[in-house]
């Protein structure tokens, strides 16, 4: 394996003297260069609008959208998938997250679970994973084995496959239906790519979840009308959500959450139509859990 060819481990002609900096330089160093983060991302929309689009699809019809890593790009899979349900208000099982070591890896590196293609196959087959589903695989190198034999397998069941990388022409791209490349360049620190590639994989990662949940029907206007109020501060922001929503008071607010077990949406729908719980809910139901669909639909009815 020759590193140096890869465009995460090239050096950086930028910081070779970054170690002779004080730190108000170092910071301004590093923040300039993390600025080519979001125009690396900018170059690949039209390939992670395409991601968007099959994973929607596979979810419409059932399916689970899975990510694949190793390291930090197995972390940020991890976390992506962690954020969904208190967000969006889904299954924890919807978007799940795999990295080469397990859940112990998350913490700390498990040594060699990331060279293992075999394992990558192995931890797919464990939750079951088939044609109905969709996986991404995260590799900043873009070469990891043990994303490649997660990818193969999920080829193999017939299911839709995407690459996230940080350089070009890569060993991942060969195994993926569809590539997104952002190439932030080489890295202040020769080969730590946690820091400009692992926040380009970050930012792709929160548009391929936001937009799917957005999709799905996740989200009203620009609100989270599905979030799950499991705490104090959720619990807030569901009152905030309904009031913003459907421009009422927090008290109305509260009584109409009160009203159907603080979900959100009912709660929603029950202002802006009018109805009481069970109402809204089969309104919401015929509509696919859409709120604007429910409205529009009694509009025009």
């Amino acid at each position: 394996m020759e590193l140096k060819k890869l465009d995460t481990e090239k050096r950086n002609p930028n910081t070779m003297h970054i170690d002779t900096l004080s730190t108000q330089e170092m910071v301004r160093l590093i923040n300039a260069e993390d600025h080519r983060c979001a125009e690396a991302v900018e170059k690949v929309l039209p390939q992670i609008a395409e991601s968007v689009d099959l994973i929607v699809r596979q979810l419409s019809h059932g399916g689970r959208l899975f990510y694949a890593g190793a390291g930090t790009s197995g972390r940020l899979g991890v976390l992506d998938a962690a954020e969904c349900p208190p967000t969006y208000g889904v299954d924890p099982g919807l978007v799940v997250g795999l990295i080469a070591g397990g859940e112990r890896a998350f913490i700390r590196a498990v040594e060699g679970a990331e060279d293992n293609r075999e394992l990558g196959a192995q931890d797919l087959q464990a939750h079951g994973f088939s044609s109905r589903d969709a996986l991404v695989g995260i590799a900043a190198s873009g070469r990891t084995p043990y994303v490649i034999g997660a990818m193969d397998y999920a080829r193999s069941q017939g299911a839709p496959v995407m690459a996230l990388v940080c350089c070009h022409d890569s060993e991942l791209s060969r195994h993926a239906d569809v590539t997104m490349a952002p190439l932030p360049g080489p890295e202040v620190v020769t080969g730590s790519s946690r820091m400009k590639s692992g926040t380009c994989q970050k930012l792709i990662l929160n548009m391929l979840s936001t937009c799917a949940m957005i999709q799905m029907g996740k989200v009203y206007g620009n609100l989270m009308v599905d979030v799950k109020a499991s705490n104090e501060k959720l619990y807030h922001r569901a009152v905030s959500i309904v009031c913003a929503a459907a421009d009422v008071d927090e008290e109305t607010a509260k009584r109409t959450l009160e009203a159907c077990d603080w979900h959100c949406k009912t709660a929603i729908v029950m202002l802006l139509l009018n109805l009481n719980a069970e109402q809204a809910r089969d309104k919401l139901a015929r509509a696919d859990g859409r709120i604007a669909k429910a409205v529009q639909c009694t509009e025009k009815g």
